[in-house]
């Protein structure tokens, strides 16, 4: 019982199960929590049905109601640490991350030095398949406004694609995490890059979703531009 990959979900019946067929494919033995925020298109009870095939390595919470992807993570990161895991992974539901890349992660964590990895659209070798450009643009120029705003040297900080050492997660306060959204990407790497731990960002190919919706609103932008300012205040 060594790795762990936390799923956030809301509405994901069109993903789920080929989602979870394919992490447990993998090899080296990864396992899975499922955080699902009271999905009514049934999403958590297809999850249930796959226990049985999976009953060691597959677990589910489930919340009352859609809380917010950052307090699905926090749930899912004091889960982990409570049963022992030594990486913990963040990932998408619908595709846009390829559940192959995990085991990249998992190597720059356990082999090439890195504390927090991360898989990054805007490294060299990295793209995005099927954005519009308003997206493109938007995307990347927030990653570089966050860069300068708070000097963190990370080409993608709202990524959500990251592999954590228990380490990391352990050092980090949980309970005083302020932020929900792309907010709360960008904070767990600027908290963890404070505290000196080695960030490496390992490129990937991200592909937009093709079933179910997107959860993008201009709420979670809008976060996410004030919420830096506010990160450069915070004390290691």
């Amino acid at each position: 019982m060594n790795k762990l990959v936390i799923i956030p979900t809301y509405n994901e019946k069109e993903n789920i199960a080929r989602m979870v067929q394919k992490v447990m494919s993998l090899e080296g033995g990864f396992h899975l929590l499922i955080v699902d925020d009271g999905s009514p298109d049934g999403t958590a009870g297809i999850v249930k049905g796959l226990q049985a095939e999976f009953p060691e390595s597959l677990h589910l919470a489930q919340r009352s109601g859609k809380l917010g992807l950052g307090t699905a993570y926090i749930h899912g990161f004091k889960w982990a640490l409570e049963q022992g895991y030594q990486y913990i992974f963040e990932m998408d539901a619908d595709f846009s991350h390829n559940p192959d890349d995990l085991l990249r992660l998992h190597n720059a964590c356990a082999n090439d030095g890195a504390d927090l990895a991360v898989g990054s659209r805007y490294v060299k070798g990295g793209s995005v398949v099927n954005w519009p450009w308003d997206r493109i643009f938007i995307s990347k120029g927030g990653a570089f406004y966050t860069r300068i705003i708070t000097w963190m040297p990370v080409h993608d900080p709202t990524a959500g694609f990251v592999c954590y050492k228990r380490k990391v997660l352990e050092a980090l306060p949980l309970d005083e995490i302020q932020f929900v959204g792309y907010a709360f990407q960008i904070e767990m790497k600027y908290r963890a890059w404070r505290k000196g731990f080695k960030i490496k960002e390992v490129p990937i190919r991200f592909t937009d979703r093709v079933s179910g919706i997107s959860k993008m609103s201009k709420g979670i932008v809008s976060e996410a531009m004030k919420g830096v300012w506010k990160m450069r205040k915070f004390s290691k």
